[in-house]
C-alpha cells in the first residue's frame, strides 16, 4: 500500500509543512551565510511579496470564493480559517482567533514562534525582519484589504517581548 493511502490529513499536513519549512529556512540560512542578513531580509520579503498574489489565486480557486464575497468580515474569517487548516501545521505552535468583530488575533504558544526559533540559531534574531506577520501582511494587501496591525511588527518581536502576539484590525 502506498504512503498517500496511509497517513493522514493531519500526519501529511504535519510533513509538508515540515518539507516546506525547511526548504524556507535552508534558503534563508544559505542567503544569510552567503550574502548578509540585509541581503537576507530582503530577498525574503520579496519572495514573500511575489508569492502571496499566487496563494491568494490558488486558494480562493480551491475555495470557489469571489473577490466581492471577500469584502465582508465573515466571509474573510472563513476563508482565512480554511487556508489556516491547509497551511498551519501544529509544530508552527500559532494561534489564529477571531475573538471580536473585524478583528484577526494571532499568539504563538510557549514553544515560541517557529521561525524565532530558527533564526535565534543563526544568531540574527535582533536584524531578522519577520517574514510570517509579513506574508498575512501581503496576503491582506492582496485581497484589497485594509487593515492595522497591532502591535506593527517589522523586526522580530519575540526577543525583546518574550512573545509574539497582537491583531489585525481590519477597517
Amino acid at each position: 500500500m502506498r504512503i498517500i493511502d496511509q497517513i493522514s490529513k493531519h500526519d501529511l499536513k504535519e510533513l509538508i509543512g515540515k518539507c516546506w519549512m525547511t526548504h524556507d529556512g535552508m534558503w534563508f540560512a544559505h542567503t544569510l551565510f552567503d550574502q548578509g542578513i540585509e541581503s537576507a531580509n530582503r530577498i525574503n520579503k520579496a519572495a514573500i511579496r511575489a508569492l502571496a498574489p499566487l496563494e491568494i489565486k490558488r486558494f480562493k480557486k480551491a475555495l470557489n470564493i469571489t473577490d466581492d464575497q471577500l469584502q465582508s468580515f465573515s466571509t474573510f474569517k472563513d476563508f482565512f480559517q480554511n487556508v489556516a487548516d491547509l497551511l498551519i501545521p501544529d509544530f508552527m505552535n500559532v494561534e489564529i482567533s477571531f475573538s471580536e468583530p473585524n478583528v484577526m488575533e494571532w499568539r504563538f504558544n510557549e514553544r515560541g514562534c517557529f521561525a524565532y526559533n530558527g533564526i535565534k540559531m543563526l544568531n540574527v534574531a535582533d536584524e531578522y525582519e519577520c517574514g510570517v506577520l509579513y506574508r498575512i501582511k501581503c496576503w491582506l494587501d492582496v485581497l484589497g484589504l485594509e487593515y492595522e496591525m497591532e502591535p506593527d511588527v517589522e523586526l522580530c518581536i519575540m526577543k525583546q517581548a518574550g512573545e509574539c502576539a497582537g491583531k489585525f484590525h481590519l477597517i
